[in-house]
């Protein structure tokens, strides 16, 4: 047999079970590992995810597309092929895709993390022959300090800034990242407030079983409380009419490109938090090598040096040429909804942006 999993101009397409994994252009089947936009297209005729995406994707897609949830570790077999779904550790409801033919074990990692937190179920190391990863992260460069050492900055920053009457505002992907923030805020500091684009998916979150603190939105918080508020937002907020509604705030910035020289300042914020809903370097070579993979095929992120690297300690490594990248808000040309905004008219922005 050749490669159970060939790329075609519609995404990654598993030949013998006849479906697509991720697909970036309409299909009939998708199966799908997360909700973030570069993975979660609309337009095709069926959606498989896992059972904690199901409401996500229904929220971001719309209610009306056609879509199972399958359970972590349940089979389901489609032509032949037994697929699974595996947790990625990324977001909520993320998945790796085990698919079984003929004797052969192939897994779609999606995007994922090997660090826990507790907005999502751990990283799960399957055994496969083939292993497809990301490497969004995937330089040497690229080393996370513990999560809860970010959490105390944050928190650290938060109460200064409150000490001195002043608004803390935190960009921050609106699903996954601000969530995963939410967890590790010290309420006793302050009200959090979340953007329009935020709140309903903690709501989301929640549901699934999720603990969060209390959150609001700035229509509920007076402006005294204001002046002692974490504001979670979107990046795409930044330099909105939205924010500028603080008047004298702190403003900052999540993620793992906040390790990269010069990335703060390109953002034009006070702050960068380096924190990622991806593996690093030592996260992705772990991963790697505990699901025994004899080959490697790489996706989107810094392709050639994972490549070669796994090249040199004796897998059988190679690339597939991708659309997956930046994952949510502006990265994906959808704007966010502003507080009391409908969907409607965040689309509209985005068509005026695009154009």
């Amino acid at each position: 047999m050749g490669d159970m999993v060939v790329v075609r101009k519609e995404g990654l397409y598993c030949v013998p079970g006849d479906f697509y994994i991720d697909p970036w252009r309409p299909v009939d089947r998708a199966v799908i590992t997360h909700a973030h936009g570069d993975h979660a297209r609309w337009g095709h005729k069926h959606y498989l995810a896992s059972n904690q995406s199901v409401n996500i994707l229904k929220s971001r897609l719309g209610a009306d597309i056609n879509i199972d949830g399958l359970a972590y570790g349940d089979r389901i077999v489609h032509n032949g092929v037994a697929v699974s779904l595996h947790p990625a550790g990324h977001v909520l409801g993320s998945a790796q895709v085990r698919m079984e033919y003929e004797g052969e074990i192939w897994v779609a990692s999606g995007d994922y993390k090997v660090e826990p937190d507790a907005t999502c179920a751990p990283f799960e190391a399957v055994r496969c022959h083939t292993f497809i990863t990301e490497s969004t992260f995937g330089l040497p460069i690229y080393r996370w300090d513990p999560q809860q050492e970010v959490y105390d900055d944050i928190n650290a920053w938060w109460r200064r800034n409150a000490d001195e009457g002043r608004t803390s505002v935190l960009y921050a992907y609106a699903f996954g990242k601000a969530q995963r923030i939410l967890s590790g805020l010290d309420t006793s500091i302050g009200p959090i407030v979340c953007h329009g684009a935020v709140e309903p998916l903690n709501r989301v979150y929640r549901e699934g079983g999720v603990e969060l603190p209390p959150t609001r939105l700035v229509s509920e918080t007076g402006k005294d409380e204001m002046k002692r508020a974490l504001v979670l937002a979107p990046p795409s907020a930044a330099g909105s009419t939205w924010t500028r509604r603080f008047g004298d705030y702190s403003d900052a910035f999540a993620s793992g490109w906040m390790l990269l020289r010069g990335a703060r300042r390109r953002r034009g914020v006070d702050r960068g938090f380096v924190l990622s809903d991806h593996a690093d370097w030592p996260g992705l070579l772990s991963a790697i090598e505990a699901t025994g993979a004899h080959q490697v095929v790489v996706t989107h992120g810094s392709i050639p040096v994972m490549v070669r690297w796994l090249c040199q300690i004796g897998l059988d490594a190679k690339a597939f040429d991708t659309e997956y990248g930046d994952e949510d808000d502006e990265a994906t040309g959808s704007a966010a909804p502003e507080e009391g905004e409908s969907h409607k008219g965040a689309a509209d922005k985005a068509e005026a942006k695009d154009a």
